[in-house]
């Protein structure tokens, strides 16, 4: 089995402000308004990898971070990947909306994109997109991963963003787990069969901050 991880998970690691509980990476709960808190997976990925890539990239904040902190992240996000009736659903637009955010805050990112067609016949094998786990998470990248229907992994939201933080895979027989945050937890999947059985497919996007 191969395994490659982002070099540091605490630094997604949030406390919060009141009863000290800790999460690992943002919580679209955390949101104030029923809409956000019902569509705002895609901007609260983004927020949870943006916090990644100010304190491994910079250095430039506390971790583990307070969650009223995390939500003025999420909230300024927002203005940038705003959920529409279909939510973000598609990498182009986080794509799209990110880019923006950096632009308005002095950002340099960088972004590779790898698209999960709705047509299987489409699609890339799951060899490649195991390759593209394996090679982001070995930058220390960690990748958004947008789900539009989760087949029969049944422990992952349909039409969702989460964020992958390592892959353990066979090059061989291709059986892949990764380890995602999502909701303030720390969850592990069964990515073949996900990427197997999904009928809608989604995508893989990843950022890095650039100097």
């Amino acid at each position: 089995m191969l395994t490659k991880t982002i070099q540091n998970i605490h630094f997604i690691e949030i406390q919060d402000d009141i009863s000290g509980a800790h999460y690992y990476g943002c919580d679209q709960e955390w949101y104030p308004s029923k809409l956000q808190r019902m569509a705002g997976c895609g901007p609260t990925a983004f927020s949870t990898i943006l916090q990644y890539l100010y304190a491994s990239r910079r250095d430039a904040i506390q971790y583990p971070l307070t969650k009223s902190a995390c939500v003025e992240v999420m909230r300024a996000v927002w203005k940038f990947i705003t959920s529409g009736p279909w939510g973000v659903n598609t990498i182009e637009k986080l794509h799209k909306g990110a880019m923006a955010f950096a632009q308005a805050n002095a950002l340099s990112l960088s972004a590779q994109l790898f698209n999960i067609p709705h047509a299987k016949s489409k699609r890339p094998t799951l060899s490649q997109a195991l390759t593209f786990l394996d090679t982001e998470l070995a930058q220390d990248r960690p990748i958004a991963f947008l789900n539009l229907h989760n087949g029969e992994e049944k422990s992952l939201d349909s039409w969702h963003w989460v964020v992958i933080t390592s892959v353990e895979y066979d090059p061989n027989t291709l059986a892949a787990h990764i380890g995602i945050v999502d909701e303030g937890k720390q969850k592990t999947l069964d990515f073949s069969l996900w990427y197997q059985t999904t009928a809608r497919g989604g995508g893989l996007i990843s950022f890095d901050m650039i100097d």
